[in-house]
């Protein structure tokens, strides 16, 4: 009982929910609004890929910076 429900309430709060029955009325969302907002669930913030694209483009400014210093060591 460390959390406050005997077994007895956990019992009563089982039968009240086979009775309600939740899962038969949960319809998902609706709107276009709705399922817009609940297709964006899983995402995470994408941090990875944006590293990875500031990666790719400090590499091609080094890469380019690079070849300007040879061409003008040269």
């Amino acid at each position: 009982m460390a959390n406050g429900w005997t077994a007895a309430r956990k019992a009563k709060q089982a039968a009240a929910i086979y009775r309600w029955r939740p899962w038969e009325h949960s319809t998902g969302p609706r709107t276009a609004e709705g399922k817009a907002r609940v297709s964006r669930n899983g995402y995470k913030g994408g941090e990875r890929q944006k590293l990875r694209e500031l990666t790719r483009i400090v590499n091609a400014y080094l890469r380019e910076q690079r070849s300007v210093v040879d061409s003008a060591c040269q």
